[in-house]
């Protein structure tokens, strides 16, 4: 099935380390601070809700999910946050940037055997200093050949990707963990996509549909790769 396959890429965030639970926590300790203002389970939504309108103009990363905590706590306190607590929410996205590397399990083993076969990309979303300081303190930085962080995982952004590494669409395969951004996109564009599932995720990154392709592959951790590739 991979026969044609020159160039592997991997997804960074809860596919080489952990990264959503942070976000969760940073969430409740959010809702906590507003607890006076909102109920927990409003909180998160109005907060979703903002962190999607914002997207478009502030991207992926921590420093526009603490922009976006700071313009909820503004909407949902109607303007009476004091100054305190909006210190606190600044504070929880610095905690956020300074959380140390946890690697998913068996993904250097993994990555340390097929740099010996493929060519390694990382292949990200989110903010292009954040993902280069978790790549740094990771110690995965050797393994990979070419670093992408993307401001989006659209079709035409992989299209600019196999463009950019000179490689046609059947010689690349996608693994990460978002059906959303790292299988479906990559599938319509004709390469190949492996789906390693983490265990929290991202509203926004929710697919209901289950896949179905030829070129598809679902794997319960990173070391089933190595029986795969």
């Amino acid at each position: 099935m991979y026969r044609n396959i020159k160039v592997i890429a991997f997804d960074a965030d809860d596919t080489l380390w952990v990264n959503e639970p942070f976000f969760r926590d940073a969430e409740n300790e959010f809702c906590k601070l507003l607890k006076n203002y909102i109920s927990k389970e409003d909180c998160k939504q109005l907060l979703f809700e903002v962190e999607i309108k914002n997207l478009p103009l502030y991207g992926y990363g921590i420093k526009p999910f603490t922009l976006s905590l700071i313009e909820a706590a503004i909407a949902l306190s109607k303007n009476r946050i004091p100054l305190e607590t909006v210190s606190k929410i600044i504070e929880l996205g610095k905690e956020m940037l300074s959380k140390p590397i946890k690697l998913i399990d068996g993904i250097e083993e993994t990555l340390i055997k097929l740099s010996s076969k493929y060519r390694l990309v990382m292949a990200t979303k989110g903010d292009l200093l954040d993902q280069e300081r978790k790549l740094k303190k990771s110690g995965l930085e050797n393994y990979f050949h070419h670093i992408e962080v993307m401001s989006d995982k659209q079709p035409d952004n992989y299209q600019k990707l196999l463009q950019h590494l000179d490689i046609t669409s059947n010689q690349f395969l996608m693994i990460g963990n978002s059906l959303k951004s790292d299988v479906l996109p990559v599938l319509e564009i004709g390469a190949y996509a492996i789906h390693i599932p983490f265990h929290i995720t991202w509203e926004h990154e929710m697919v209901t549909k289950k896949v179905s392709h030829h070129q598809f592959n679902k794997i319960a951790s990173a070391s089933e790769l190595l029986e795969l590739l």
